[in-house]
């Protein structure tokens, strides 16, 4: 059973805690942690989602989780990686937060969080990483123009082209 801290809509804890599951079937808010990895040649790590999974299978996404109840930021993105990637990224920085809400109508989801948006640049090969098979199915790396041509098309096989990501994209091209 996964708990996840509730906030409300402004991002503050509320002292409250609930199960995942039932978390998204209310909508209720919560917080997420979602890294934009980039290697050596400024290509950015893309991650397909498993076909079993709930939300989005078989989509583009990016490393990224729920924060566990009482978990730190910085915890639940280590903890993320790690359990993904199979690997330890341990110099990140933060570049926002970001309110997002979004209904899966595949699975009568309303997933309404904040979500913590990392940055961290590494020198790992795609065969460096060691993918958990219940979570993802492939790994690779783009470049930034093909993330533009993703986003600016509002490509539907990737989870981060529903949403406005010029910010995010002027900032990878500044570490790239």
């Amino acid at each position: 059973m996964e708990l996840l801290d509730i906030v409300d809509e402004e991002n503050n804890l509320t002292g409250k805690t609930e199960e995942k599951e039932i978390v998204h079937k209310k909508g209720l808010w919560h917080r997420e942690v979602a890294i934009w990895i980039m290697n050596n040649k400024g290509e950015i790590l893309i991650q397909k989602r498993a076909s079993t999974k709930r939300q989005n299978p078989n989509k583009w996404g990016l490393t990224a989780g729920h924060i566990d109840a009482g978990e730190s930021v910085e915890s639940a993105m280590s903890r993320e990686i790690l359990e993904e990637l199979g690997v330890e990224i341990k110099d990140f920085s933060k570049i926002e937060i970001a309110k997002i809400q979004t209904k899966h109508n595949n699975s009568n989801t309303i997933n309404n969080y904040f979500a913590y948006v990392f940055f961290a640049k590494v020198d790992y090969d795609i065969k460096d990483y060691t993918i958990q098979k219940d979570e993802l199915s492939e790994l690779k790396y783009i470049t930034l123009e093909e993330l533009e041509e993703i986003v600016k098309n509002k490509d539907n096989n990737y989870t981060f082209s529903d949403r406005d990501n010029t910010n995010i994209i002027e900032y990878l091209y500044k570490q790239r």
